[in-house]
Order: C-alpha cells, then sequence, then structure tokens
C-alpha cells in the first residue's frame, strides 16, 4: 500500500501517514520526493512531500494454523502433493483432506483422523480463548462411518429389547457416542447414557420397558402348581486355602502410618 502525503513540513507528513495507517512510523516505509524550500530572509516556500508504503501484517486465523499444522505433519509422513479444503461450520471448521496414500492410513476407526483433529484444536486454540471447533475428514469416511455406527446401535437396540438386558459398546470418542445416542433415541423401549472416563468412556444401551417376574412354580417333586417354590438356604463352605489366609492375614508394615510412598506395591 503506497500513497503521498503532503505537509508543512516532513515530519509532518510522516505523522500523517502513520495515523491514517494506524502503524508505528517505524513500520512504514518513507520516501521523501520533497522538501520545503527556504528563500530569502529565511522564508519557506512549498510544501513537503512524502511517499509512504505500508504492508499491513498477516493475521493468522486459527483456521490457518490448523491447516498448516496439518500440511507439514502430513509432509513430515512422506504424503506429497496433499491438500486441504476449508469450508466454515457454524462454531468452527471442516478440513477435509486430499493425499494420495492418506486414505489407507485412517485406519479402521478413523484414529488418524481423530488424531489430526485432537492436535490440530490444540495447536489452533492457544491463539486466543474462544474455542474453534474443529472436524476433519476424507474421502466421505465420516459419513460411512456414521451409517456403521447407526446400523450397531439398532441392531443392539433390537437385542437389548429382546433380552431385556444392559448391552455396552466399545469404547467411543464423544463424536460417534453422540451419533449412537441420537439413533437409539429414535428407537421405542430403549434408553442410553455414555459411563466411564475418557479415554474409555463407552455407551450403555438399556431397555425401558419391565419384564415380567415369573414367580410361579409349576410341577416339580415338593412344589405345588400356581404356587412360589420355597428355597433352601445355601450351604456356606469354607474354601480358603492355608496359602490365602497366612498371605490375608494382616502384615506389620500394614499398621505403619506412611503415606502413599510407605511401602512398594506391585
Amino acid at each position: 500500500m503506497k500513497k503521498i502525503f503532503t505537509a508543512a513540513t516532513v515530519e509532518d507528513a510522516k505523522k500523517a501517514a502513520a495515523a491514517e495507517f494506524g502503524a508505528a512510523e517505524s513500520e512504514i516505509t518513507f520516501n521523501v520526493l520533497e522538501e520545503p524550500k527556504v528563500g530569502f530572509f529565511g522564508k519557506v516556500k512549498g510544501e513537503a512531500k512524502v511517499e509512504a508504503e505500508y504492508e499491513p501484517p498477516v493475521v493468522l486465523t486459527k483456521a490457518d494454523a490448523a491447516k498448516n499444522y496439518m500440511l507439514d505433519v502430513i509432509a513430515a509422513m512422506g504424503i506429497e502433493g496433499a491438500e486441504i479444503t476449508v469450508t466454515d461450520t457454524e462454531n468452527g471448521a471442516l478440513f477435509e483432506i486430499s493425499a494420495e496414500g492418506f486414505e489407507a492410513l485412517i485406519g479402521k476407526k478413523g484414529e488418524l483422523l481423530d488424531a489430526f483433529q485432537y492436535l490440530s484444536s490444540l495447536v489452533c486454540n492457544k491463539l486466543d480463548r474462544d474455542y474453534f471447533r474443529i472436524s476433519t475428514d476424507c474421502g466421505g469416511f465420516r459419513e460411512r462411518r456414521k451409517t456403521q455406527l447407526e446400523e450397531l446401535a439398532r441392531k443392539i437396540a433390537a437385542n437389548v429389547k429382546k433380552t431385556g438386558r444392559t448391552s455396552a459398546l466399545e469404547p467411543m470418542n464423544p463424536y460417534e457416542r453422540r451419533i449412537i445416542h441420537a439413533a437409539v433415541s429414535e428407537i421405542e423401549g430403549v434408553t442410553s447414557r455414555s459411563t466411564g472416563e475418557e479415554p474409555y468412556r463407552k455407551v450403555l444401551i438399556s431397555s425401558t420397558e419391565r419384564r415380567p417376574r415369573n414367580n410361579d412354580y409349576r410341577g416339580g417333586k415338593g412344589g405345588r402348581k400356581g404356587g412360589r417354590r420355597e428355597r433352601k438356604p445355601r450351604a456356606h463352605y469354607d474354601i480358603t486355602t492355608s496359602f490365602e489366609k497366612d498371605y490375608k492375614r494382616p502384615k506389620p508394615e500394614d499398621n505403619l502410618n506412611a503415606g502413599l510412598y510407605g511401602k512398594i506395591e506391585f
């Protein structure tokens, strides 16, 4: 950006340029074209003419920071010619990665895409406090995975309704758990919830229908039709070995108030 400024003095012309560009004079390149001339008796004639050139600093956005990070990592993996298309979302952006050989490294469950998503989010969100949500995809993998998870949710839900038993799915990331919850919410008679701590947090699918308990005893020796079967109390047998009894016997060091590092446990 170049512009010519005129003023009574060169200093005033530079100040005018700095005010218009909104930058310090040290950040602007000046070229003095004309200076005021001093005539007879010290009278100043004319004005100072200064050409000012200023290039505003490039502001790195969070999307740019995330994209540059991904491209650097892909290049470090030995994959050349990678391209990333960035599409704005409600509170972040979707990064579509296109590179020959990259899709084969995604993995069955998209571990590589998840890693890119997590690490690039850490990088770009250091720029300021406003959270920028990053989503990554490659070759339509996310949509295919979503379809698989929805089919899995319907299959597990059908089995839960049939048996009445709660079923636990394998640990999943928050994105995949949301897909499971959304699919289960559309099925009557079942409900879902998440349990556990990351990264082992998983979804439990349970039945909302109470199964009747059958307390009738029909037939059999010593029973009566339509009545409740009387159960005999189970005998208790002590099968603890002498080694186990000795092992469980309190040790002297167990009574020491030594704190967390008082003894080494294997």
